[in-house]
């Protein structure tokens, strides 16, 4: 037996294991408080998650939130560290005690088992009942005492989120830990074949015959929803309207309040004006550092909008509605119907959409999605296409409701999504050819009110990070666009503007021969350089260049001026696949654990925007653009 006083000076190791989507993490949470760390398990780029906990009784706790699974057959990264953890293979983790086997009360197959195939690691278990409260306000009933007595362990239930939700398992937890915990048993865990695990679903299944009463319910809203919602016909139409709109709502509700904060730059670059004399210093603030940060904050409405309608929808359910519904077109590009999470992810930004292909069980789809996710339009694109439609694109109306600019953002956004499946397909015909993809086994969520408390704050948290990113890289961006396009100052008797014969004209010019023929002019070749580091750095750059060569109009007004519409259109096809950011390039390095799939990922997508580019501004210089 294990005494908890020999464990004073050890806290006693409590590891969380169960399915995604069992409500863990909450778990987790309402054990450890604030008393938590988040970090990555050494060589791998899996979250690692532990806190520490207390019971009611005075033992200390260390608890660690594995990452979800169904298996420990491991058949994903996340999923070989829980299984690595569980055996004892990891050392930076250490001996667990207790497994904590969480199980969601209103669906209580997989984790049930789990807790079968965890038998055989010999390692003591406690099975919790997480979301017990739900499971009783949908009138289900469930016997602990007949579920333990069958099962062979101790149950518990909780309810994580609620106050007083975990006073009968820190109950039970401090029982089993004053009693003495059951000392290790030997190891007999092999990784279950397919006919084993459907004998142990069979066998959850008479568990839950015996100790579970559920009742008979009228048809449910969530039914009578979905019955539309996911109709072969009626499902993509809704999934199109709903994208359709929301890339309207990004220019039409966002004009008023870019309007507004376009109002306060230029107010704060004409009070810094009158106040500080002409010189470098005025120069340094005015067209470097407000010209360059004030051209992309602007932008703060629409990022704002567009992940507001991310948001709502994800809280209400839909999310996973859609990830059906695009199932059947992702597999016929081959790829993995969980390669939707990943995609869908990227919308926002490409890196944690590439680390979310974790959950992808084949290396090689997992690799697709991952050089795939870039193509996907991330919020850092929106900046520079609201730039160019807003200086190419006329904003007038084609129908109700229905307006130009939109129509063309909305394209954009298409035109990602087609290039990634298209990608995916090629790669397909030429790696693997004759395989099927795994079909999408994905459990959806019942519908309900979006929680505008949750909403707000993921909407403050993208708005701060966006507000973040402006008020150091795109600052440090702009300040050493600035110095490049001031220095070294023009010779005596010079005629052209001072630009011209600055660090940024000579690199500009040294890049022109390479891309003029697709229509970049030196300007664009000077914004795309430090663009790199993140792509809508490119805004600041162009914004920066065109203050010092004595722009006094708006940027959007100064390129529609300078550039024809074939460079414009040239420019926002290149942005559709140039892969302009060095943080998705370095997360792909990490996450393949190669450089060449990160130089593969670099040379295909300059490649591809170089060629897109090229006959996009040719198109147009022959239809008089």
């Amino acid at each position: 037996m294990l005494e908890p006083q020999a464990r004073a000076d050890s806290p006693l190791r409590v590891a969380l294991i169960g399915a995604p989507n069992c409500g863990k993490t909450s778990l987790f949470n309402a054990l450890t408080g604030a008393n938590q760390r988040v970090g990555n398990y050494s060589g791998v780029t899996v979250e690692r998650k532990i806190g520490q906990a207390v019971t009611p009784a005075g033992v200390p706790l260390t608890v660690v939130d594995l990452p979800g699974t169904y298996s420990l057959r491991a058949r994903s990264p996340d999923e070989v560290v829980t299984r690595d953890v569980i055996l004892g293979r990891r050392k930076d983790v250490g001996q667990i005690d207790l497994l904590m086997v969480v199980a969601d009360a209103t669906h209580l197959r997989p984790g049930l088992r789990l807790a079968q195939e965890l038998r055989a690691c010999g390692i003591p278990i406690l099975v919790v009942l997480n979301m017990i409260d739900i499971a009783r306000h949908r009138g289900i009933e469930i016997d602990l005492e007949v579920l333990e007595r069958s099962l062979g362990l101790p149950v518990a239930a909780s309810t994580a989120v609620r106050r007083g939700g975990m006073d009968a398992l820190w109950g039970r937890l401090g029982g089993l830990i004053g009693q003495g915990l059951p000392a290790r048993g030997a190891m007999t865990w092999e990784a279950p074949s397919a006919a084993q695990l459907r004998a142990a679903l069979r066998q959850a299944d008479q568990l839950i015959a015996h100790a579970v009463h559920k009742p008979v319910a009228p048809r449910s809203l969530t039914e009578k929803v979905d019955a539309v919602v996911l109709n072969p016909f009626a499902g993509p139409m809704i999934l199109l309207v709903l994208m359709f709109a929301m890339f309207q709502a990004v220019f039409a509700g966002a004009a008023p309040l870019m309007e507004a904060i376009g109002a306060m730059i230029d107010w704060l670059s004409g009070a810094v004006s009158a106040l500080l004399p002409e010189g470098l210093l005025r120069g340094l603030i005015v067209d470097g550092a407000i010209a360059g940060v004030g051209s992309v904050v602007v932008f703060l409405p629409q990022i704002v909008i567009l992940f507001g309608f991310i948001l709502i929808l994800e809280d209400l359910g839909y999310m996973a509605r859609a990830a059906f519904l695009m199932d059947r077109i992702m597999g016929h590009a081959g790829l993995h119907g969980r390669a939707f999470i990943p995609l869908l992810s990227s919308f926002a930004c490409a890196v944690p959409g590439i680390m979310s292909a974790r959950v992808i069980d084949d290396r090689r789809d997992r690799l697709t999605t991952i050089l795939i996710a870039p193509l996907m339009t991330c919020s850092a694109r929106i900046p520079v296409y609201t730039l160019l439609i807003g200086a190419f694109v006329p904003a007038r109306s084609i129908g109700p409701g229905i307006g130009l600019q939109g129509l063309v953002m909305f394209g954009l956004f298409a035109a990602g999504v087609i290039s990634a499946l298209l990608v995916a397909f090629v790669s397909r015909m030429l790696l693997r050819r004759n395989e099927i993809a795994a079909p999408l086994m994905l459990d959806l969520p019942d519908y309900k009110i979006p929680q505008m408390r949750g909403v707000l704050l993921g909407l403050w948290q993208r708005a701060r990070a966006f507000l973040r990113r402006a008020g150091t890289i795109i600052f440090y961006a702009s300040v050493v666009v600035w110095v490049l396009s001031t220095f070294p100052f023009p010779p005596e008797g010079a005629t052209e503007p001072a630009i011209n014969y600055s660090f940024a004209a000579m690199i500009g010019h040294l890049l022109e021969p390479i891309l003029s023929p697709i229509g970049f002019s030196w300007q664009i070749c000077v914004a795309l350089v430090p663009g790199m580091a993140a792509r809508e750095v490119a805004v600041a750059g162009l914004s920066t260049v065109y203050a010092v060569s004595g722009g006094e109009t708006a940027l959007g007004a100064e390129l529609a001026a300078n550039w024809s519409l074939a460079t414009g259109v040239s420019l926002l096809v290149w942005y559709i696949f140039a892969p302009q950011c060095l943080s998705t390039l370095a997360v792909i390095r990490r996450e393949t654990g190669q450089a060449r799939w990160m130089w593969v990922s670099v040379v295909y997508m300059f490649g591809l925007a170089y060629i897109c580019s090229f006959i996009a501004y040719h198109v147009m210089r022959a239809l008089g653009g």
